[in-house]
């Protein structure tokens, strides 16, 4: 699936949904539910105030963070 430079989140840091390169929009949750099932394997699941996000795993070449 999509490497973690390739999904950008959409909405400021509330991300709701995010866009993957090829692919389109996708929401949160379905999101949430394909890095579980390691459908993305350079990110992970961020839980803040008892909400999943997801968020690229730390890249020491470039920054590529989902909102950058």
């Amino acid at each position: 699936m999509a490497k973690g430079s390739s999904i950008n989140g959409n909405g400021n840091n509330r991300n709701n949904s995010y866009t993957i390169k090829g692919r389109g929009v996708v929401s949160r949750p379905k999101l949430v539910s394909e890095i579980k099932q390691g459908l993305h394997p350079d990110t992970h699941i961020y839980l803040r105030n008892g909400v999943e996000y997801a968020r690229n795993n730390k890249n020491q070449d470039k920054p590529d963070n989902i909102n950058n």
